[in-house]
């Protein structure tokens, strides 16, 4: 199995507190439609950017320096490539700098291998007014053969900020099709359930 890596946690600090909530947002049309409203100035909204537009792959080769005594490739190693392939796609739909807001659960589903190719797939699920849940799937193949196999799976929440530290105002989600809508449905209930829970956890 997996050992855990110090240097990614499962959580990263919000450097002014809580993130924004994203409960004014809504689904029109297929077409994620909101006010973003910041202190008195009215921002219009950016113009809406597809699922696919901003859907991001990294492919890595674990080498020696990846993997822990048992000569499995540290969790946190691949946590961290999580972390990083989500930040390309939220930057591609936002067009802005991004921090991490917080990670669901990952279960490792298989362990990687030194020589072990390993495929991190991510791809927007959700948007509100400037977080952005991102879904990451990771999968593995051996250089010497073998079907990839499943390595495990995340969603990320991601929120753009500008120079300051300060969240902004993301592009709307045009969902194209049935899954699209289905996913950014079951991202909306996930968002809401965070939402719960951080304040349950600081009341």
């Amino acid at each position: 199995m997996f050992a855990a890596s110090p240097s990614v946690p499962a959580r990263s600090s919000w450097p002014h507190g809580e993130p924004p909530s994203d409960s004014e947002t809504d689904l029109v049309d297929g077409l994620v439609r909101r006010p973003t409203s910041f202190e008195a100035e009215h921002v219009p909204d950016p113009v809406a950017t597809t699922v696919g537009s901003s859907r991001a792959t990294t492919t890595r080769l674990m080498v020696p320096t990846d993997v822990n005594f048992a000569g499995n490739v540290f969790g946190g190693h691949i946590l961290a490539e999580i972390d990083r392939v989500a930040y390309i796609t939220a930057t591609r739909h936002s067009q802005a700098s991004c921090v991490t807001a917080s990670f669901d659960r990952v279960d490792f589903l298989s362990p990687v291998h030194v020589g072990d190719v390993v495929d991190f797939d991510a791809e927007l699920t959700f948007v509100g007014t400037s977080s952005m849940e991102v879904w990451v799937r990771v999968r593995a193949e051996s250089t010497s053969g073998g079907d990839p196999r499943p390595v495990g799976e995340a969603f990320v929440t991601m929120v753009a900020v500008d120079a300051a530290g300060r969240p902004i105002p993301v592009p709307p989600l045009l969902l194209e099709t049935v899954e699209e809508r289905s996913r950014f449905e079951e991202g909306r209930r996930r968002m809401e359930e965070r939402r719960r829970t951080r304040h349950r956890r600081n009341p």
